[in-house]
């Protein structure tokens, strides 16, 4: 089950976007409702070391994909404090807590995990948030 791109914005931005009035009307994404009541969601943190902004960002770029193509991945974005650059905030949400467990398994996630003493001023810091109120 794979969320749209304009869904996703939606989510994030709230209905007060101008576009907000055809993602009403767009049924080819998941909905509200349709996020499994086991789904389980991360938001994580990571700040790069001083002068490794530009590594870290460039060693955390790929991800997106690879996350994104996993099976059970309902959602996974990266972002970037515009404030603090090299503070880096992904929200990620996976089907089951076995899901995000095996996706922080995966070779991607691993080899990335490895870079972080070089690249990140310490280690990640992972909040697991169980979704409220997502059902009508």
């Amino acid at each position: 089950m794979r969320l749209s791109t304009r869904f996703v914005l939606a989510m994030l931005i709230g209905t007060a976007a101008p576009a907000a009035p055809a993602l009403a009307q767009d049924h080819a994404g998941i909905r509200y409702a349709e996020i499994p009541a086991a789904a389980y969601a991360v938001v994580a943190e990571i700040q790069a070391r001083p002068g490794k902004e530009d590594a870290l960002r460039q060693a955390t770029l790929p991800l997106v994909a690879k996350v994104r193509a996993e099976p059970n991945n309902l959602l996974y974005f990266l972002q970037e404090d515009r404030e603090r650059p090299g503070h880096f905030i992904f929200y990620e949400i996976f089907a089951t807590q076995a899901d995000f467990e095996a996706h922080n398994r995966t070779p991607h996630v691993q080899a990335w995990f490895a870079r972080l003493p070089e690249l990140a001023d310490g280690p990640v810091k992972a909040m697991r948030m169980q979704i409220l109120n997502n059902r009508p």
